[in-house]
């Protein structure tokens, strides 16, 4: 899995042991950091673009991310499509979740589904809110799930 910086540069090592490293500095350099996973989707032709999101926040002075984009072909209705994202979030935040207990770093799993029924999104919102509570994970949801609705969705091409 190929990850990189909002900069565009490759991130050289294994997620793990880049977000490990990225606590270490910030942490040195006395920040308090919280950390916010998220995906989000769009749909182009025959492919569909996933792009998953590490959001970094140090309390008080701004944030970095670490993004991942992948492509498939395979065809999704947009419930199926919302719980692959929330699906894909998760599994990174498990391969994490260790780490932030280690380091005391506060993690949310956000997911891109509006909580207004009238959106066809929040068909999945039932469904995606309990495989992410049930993993034990903190959940946000539109509005406040900023880093797959914002951060994720600037960088999905």
């Amino acid at each position: 899995m190929l990850w990189r910086k909002f900069s565009g540069e490759p991130l050289h090592l294994p997620i793990k042991d880049a977000v490990e490293a990225a606590i270490k500095k910030e942490t040195a350099a006395g920040n308090k950091l919280k950390v916010c996973i998220g995906t989000d989707s769009q749909v182009k032709g025959q492919e569909t673009e996933f792009a998953t999101v590490i959001v970094f926040l140090r309390e008080g002075h701004g944030g970095f991310m670490y993004i991942h984009n992948e492509k498939t072909k395979q065809k999704f209705s947009i419930k199926e499509r919302m719980l692959v994202e929330v699906a894909k979030s998760i599994e990174i935040a498990y391969e994490l979740c260790n780490l932030f207990t280690t380091y005391d770093v506060d993690m949310e799993v956000h997911a891109d589904i509006n909580t207004n029924p009238q959106f066809k999104s929040n068909d999945a919102l039932r469904e995606a809110m309990g495989y992410i509570l049930g993993m034990g994970f903190a959940f946000k949801a539109k509005p406040e799930a900023f880093a797959s609705s914002s951060c994720a969705n600037k960088v999905v091409n």
